[in-house]
């Protein structure tokens, strides 16, 4: 599994904006308009809550293995890959949700003197930090969980696992 790309995050991030922006317009065009739901930014921040804890976490178990601690727990490194993998994808769904309600937000910014789309204005971007936030504790897990570079590791193969 390769490692997290700012690039591809940011390219997720404005291509799904670009196009709920567009659809957004679209569906306003009809005369209705979708909500942003109060949970959204909710679920956003409670994932990355569990990421950032995730990492801390493993981190503090690392150190102590490393430093060789007497009673200290090491780690799994299969719990250790599905948290990398978990925090992947979240980042990557994230990049894509924080787009899609960015776009959303971006339209609403228009509208802002009528309250109930001022509301979804404000959901919409509290859920664009909230989806950041996510994207920045996957890459911080991620980082945690990174193998060191041994000695015998080239340079074709820095930092990737092999078999």
């Amino acid at each position: 599994m390769g490692q997290l790309r700012i690039r591809v995050l940011f390219g997720i991030f404005a291509v799904a904006g670009v196009l709920s922006w567009g659809g957004t317009r679209l569906w306003d065009s009809l005369g209705t308009l979708p909500s942003v739901p109060l949970a959204a930014p909710i679920v956003l921040a409670v994932i990355a809550v569990v990421l950032t804890a995730t990492a801390l976490s493993l981190r503090s178990r690392l150190r102590a293995q490393r430093e060789r601690r007497p009673g200290a727990k090491g780690v799994d490194p299969m719990m250790a890959a599905r948290a990398v993998v978990f925090g992947h994808a979240s980042a990557l769904v994230a990049a894509l949700v924080a787009g899609m309600y960015g776009g959303t937000g971006v339209f609403l910014l228009g509208s802002l003197d009528i309250p109930a789309r001022r509301d979804q204005a404000y959901y919409a971007g509290f859920s664009v930090l909230a989806g950041i936030a996510v994207i920045a504790a996957a890459i911080f897990l991620e980082r945690v969980c990174k193998l060191p570079e041994g000695p015998d590791d080239d340079h074709n193969h820095k930092g990737t696992a092999r078999a």
